[in-house]
């Protein structure tokens, strides 16, 4: 009885994964492990150098649950790798880690670097195939073979996904690679029947009752290419929008079917939109989704949303707006709103975001050449060397202002700022006119 008894407790240890990284040509002393959440990544632990570029580590399975996790060399160069219980070992070249990868130990990560290549290269290859196939006369004997060696590459590629289901059938890895697999139209079909062939099947595979999937990238990537079969570069903003709202239905729809996978994906949407001004896609999956389905997102999201109602509540045509105020060398409080003389643009930017780099410069530009129109530039930056230099070369003479605070500054707060970069348009008596998108709204 006492041995059946130790065989069951025995039998319920985990053992711990080994995990070897060998990165040759640095004198690196450590490298970080980054867990994964789509295009969210959390510190996980530094791993030391025990000499000769070889970094190891143990990996508690409750610690360490199974999925995809980044491998960061420097703030440039990283890796990810699939952890998914069994023992790692990697070899690779700093100044070229994914080009000189080398796996020595892991069935897991030999199939998933070989799939990350054969993915590059069937999308390459399989774009350039049908790009023929759409030009040449179907009687010509080059669209014959180029149709028979589109075919063959599907069927190498099927071929692949079958070996990973057979050689770890139902792993994490497996799970991956059958969600982020290549959806295939007829390929004779003309382009605009092959691209409504995608949308109504490029979700098909993607597996959205596995939560364990929300531990890697597979589920933002194929929102981001099924967004793709909805892009219109030629629509204007609204109507792009409308667009963005068919595949938003058909995503979050599917996704329904398991609430952490539903939340997961809705958040990243909803991030994803807010980086590009797509205010009413926003106000869209929060009617439709979040507040339907009583959704509980991150706290960044959550907070971000709740300033972005009480910003449309509270600042609205006609409303005066808050102060702008800061502490002279005095001590005494000065507001850049008093004594306006001018219609003012307040616009809320960081020198970390790209838009606002791209944005602002331009606006300076319109600022030089009118002269009824004045500036006031509230940084949401919390480096004071950041900000200076930012504002010294591209916008040195209009109001600046940064309290070095960020998201928790009086100005963001009062303002209820939720994203970069935001401008409010205001008269010479302190009062809201409007609050532009984008800079030609200001003319």
């Amino acid at each position: 009885m006492i041995l059946i008894l130790l065989f069951i407790l025995l039998s319920c240890i985990t053992p711990a994964q080994s995990v070897s990284i060998t990165v040759t040509g640095t004198e690196k002393q450590g490298i970080a492990l980054y867990s994964l959440k789509g295009e969210k990544s959390a510190f996980v632990d530094s791993i030391k150098n025990s000499g000769n570029g070889v970094f190891r580590f143990t990996a508690d399975r409750n610690k360490y649950p199974a999925g995809m996790y980044r491998v960061a060399l420097d703030n440039r160069t990283s890796f990810n790798i699939i952890m998914d219980g069994g023992d790692i070992q990697i070899e690779t070249g700093y100044t070229s880690a994914l080009d000189s990868m080398h796996v020595p130990v892991s069935e897991s990560n030999k199939l998933f670097y070989r799939f990350i290549k054969l993915q590059k290269e069937f999308r390459l290859k399989s774009d350039l195939l049908q790009l023929v196939i759409s030009r040449y006369p179907k009687d010509d004997d080059y669209f014959t073979a180029s149709v028979s060696k589109l075919q063959e590459l599907q069927s190498s590629y099927k071929q692949f996904i079958r070996e990973v289901n057979d050689k770890l059938p139902r792993s994490f890895l497996s799970g991956y690679i059958n969600s982020m697999q290549a959806v295939f139209p007829n390929e004779i079909l003309p382009p605009e029947k092959q691209l409504m062939f995608l949308k109504q099947h490029g979700l098909d595979n993607v597996n959205f009752t596995d939560f364990s999937l929300i531990h890697s990238d597979a589920f933002t990537n194929k929102a981001i290419e099924y967004l793709t079969y909805y892009r219109n570069p030629q629509l204007p903003k609204e109507l792009l929008e409308q667009e963005f709202m068919k595949a938003v239905d058909s995503l979050l729809m599917r996704a329904r079917v398991n609430q952490i996978v539903y939340q997961h994906i809705t958040e990243y949407l909803v991030d994803g939109f807010k980086q590009y001004g797509f205010d009413n896609l926003i106000d869209y999956i929060v009617t439709n989704f979040v507040i339907k389905d009583d959704l509980c997102l991150g706290e960044q999201t959550e907070a971000m949303l709740k300033n972005r109602i009480d910003q449309a509540k509270y600042f609205k045509q006609g409303a005066k707006v808050p102060p702008l105020s800061f502490n002279t060398s005095g001590g005494k409080q000065h507001n850049l709103l008093e004594n306006l003389t001018k219609k003012t643009v307040v616009v809320f930017y960081a020198t970390w975001c790209p838009h606002c780099k791209e944005m602002l410069p331009k606006l300076y530009e319109r600022y030089k050449k009118r002269q009824d129109l004045n500036v006031i530039a509230v940084s949401m930056d919390t480096k004071a060397e950041d900000w200076l230099a930012f504002t010294e070369k591209q916008c040195p003479d209009w109001a600046n202002m940064c309290d070095l605070k960020g998201w928790e500054g009086k100005a963001a707060k009062d303002y209820f700022i939720y994203a970069t970069p935001t401008m409010f348009l205001i008269d010479k008596n302190g009062t809201l006119v409007s609050r532009p998108a984008k800079l030609e709204e200001i003319e």
